[in-house]
């Protein structure tokens, strides 16, 4: 389980292919604290480390992940936002993550504003997913406030902190995102029948 309150900007060092998986080697402020068998959000996506070497840790992404998330599209260089599984002594300031990404979704639009930003994403509906207003979405495993929810898409407004410390940073019109809505309005949309 996350809260989707990153803890740190992590970039992709090598990028090994080996069947239908891919093993990303990531290097981040956190890596040498990790330990093997640890669960780590990787841009929301949650996956095992097997490897640790100094201030890199290796995570393997499989067919199934692949096809679900943006992680395909992972590259050297690329940044990647990172989340410890939380402890169950500690605040849950963001909002109940699992870590499981259920689609992805498209920007079309980023709006700088005066001190914030405007993301407004759009998703394949057709897959049983619901946005509401004012409900959370997990964006790249960041926890977010949805805004103008659509039947399609929603937009959300980011802070200079979240700017300045995620991956939104890089993305731009046309990028593919992750996204895992709201647990609690999954299971009321599965309840009411509408996936």
């Amino acid at each position: 389980m996350f809260t989707g309150i990153i803890e740190t900007l992590g970039q992709v060092t090598k990028r090994v292919a080996e069947g239908d998986n891919i093993h990303f080697t990531i290097a981040s402020a956190i890596s040498g604290a990790l330990k093997v068998d640890q669960s780590v959000a990787h841009n929301g996506v949650c996956l095992t480390v097997v490897a640790i070497d100094g201030q890199t840790h290796t995570v393997t992404a499989i067919a199934e992940t692949l096809q679900k998330s943006n992680l395909s599209e992972l590259k050297v260089g690329s940044k990647v936002n990172l989340e410890r599984c939380m402890q169950m002594n500690a605040r849950l300031d963001g909002h109940i993550v699992q870590g499981h990404v259920d689609q992805t979704a498209t920007c079309i639009l980023v709006n700088e504003l005066d001190g914030s930003w405007e993301y407004r994403f759009k998703y394949n509906a057709a897959l049983g997913n619901v946005t509401v207003e004012k409900g959370s979405i997990c964006v790249n495993g960041i926890s977010l406030t949805v805004v103008n929810s659509g039947a399609n898409e929603f937009s959300v407004f980011i802070i200079p902190y979240t700017h300045e410390h995620t991956n939104l940073q890089e993305v731009k019109i046309g990028d593919t995102v992750n996204l895992e809505f709201d647990i609690i309005g999954k299971y009321v949309a599965r309840l009411m029948g509408k996936n």
